[in-house]
């Protein structure tokens, strides 16, 4: 497999690939082509392995991307590549902080709807796989299209990196989605 990764800047655009290399100024990847592997880093922010019929795409998510709509943008783009609707298409969402730990300010508490941000006292805390899966829901993927890790990046230490638990030396986890090649005999 050859691997070509995003550049990663907390925002919505999605970048449709062929080759493998490094893609500046995106924070999605989709491609047709087998045996091309898409990776993004997370180390608290939310990867989203997409897959359809003859297309991936993996998509990183923070609090930023999902307020400007990256889970539904790259759904619809998998579709229009796939040719499929959005319920033949399978969502995996990876490891990523979550309302145990994921304390906001009122200005991202305000940028998402109640359902997603947990109060506990004077503290809002985000729920970000409930804000994609709100989405995605919204915009036609059934319920039975998610598989989620559950794992929070900030309380896992020995399992995960977490940029708000270690600060930004830490390491990154990878989200990977790839087309197999398929083999004729």
């Amino acid at each position: 497999n050859l691997l070509v990764t995003a550049g990663q800047v907390h925002g919505p655009v999605l970048r449709q690939v062929s080759c493998p290399g490094h893609v500046p100024g995106c924070d999605a990847l989709l491609t047709t082509t087998p045996g091309l592997a898409l990776a993004v880093a997370t180390a608290d922010c939310m990867a989203l392995l997409y897959r359809a019929p003859g297309v991936v795409a993996a998509a990183h998510a923070g609090w930023r991307g999902a307020a400007a709509g990256m889970p539904v943008a790259t759904l619809e783009a998998v579709c229009t590549a796939a040719g499929r609707t959005a319920d033949e298409v399978r969502v995996s969402l990876g490891p990523c902080i979550r309302s145990c730990c994921y304390e906001v300010g009122p200005e991202v508490a305000g940028a998402f709807p109640a359902a997603a941000v947990r109060r506990r006292g004077d503290h809002s805390f985000l729920d970000l796989p409930a804000v994609a899966r709100s989405q995605l829901r919204e915009a036609g993927l059934p319920a039975s299209a998610f598989e989620d890790t559950g794992v929070c990046t900030a309380c896992q230490p020995d399992l995960c990196f977490s940029y708000r638990r270690d600060g930004p030396e830490t390491g990154r986890l990878w989200g990977v989605a790839a087309l197999r090649v398929r083999r004729t005999v």
